[in-house]
């Protein structure tokens, strides 16, 4: 029990849980850019 607790208070672990939310704040931007970027381009080379 006390490993755990040793593994789960050290800095590894909070960098890894702020990578983790950082990425899922931003991804769904990330994601609704480059749909945004493809639609533009397919509209463009339709004309």
């Amino acid at each position: 029990m006390l490993l755990i607790n040793l593994i789960q208070d050290s800095s590894a672990y909070d960098s890894g849980y702020t990578i983790g939310y950082s990425i899922g704040k931003y991804l769904p931007f990330i994601i609704l850019v480059v749909i945004a970027i493809f639609l533009f381009r397919y509209f463009k080379n339709k004309k």
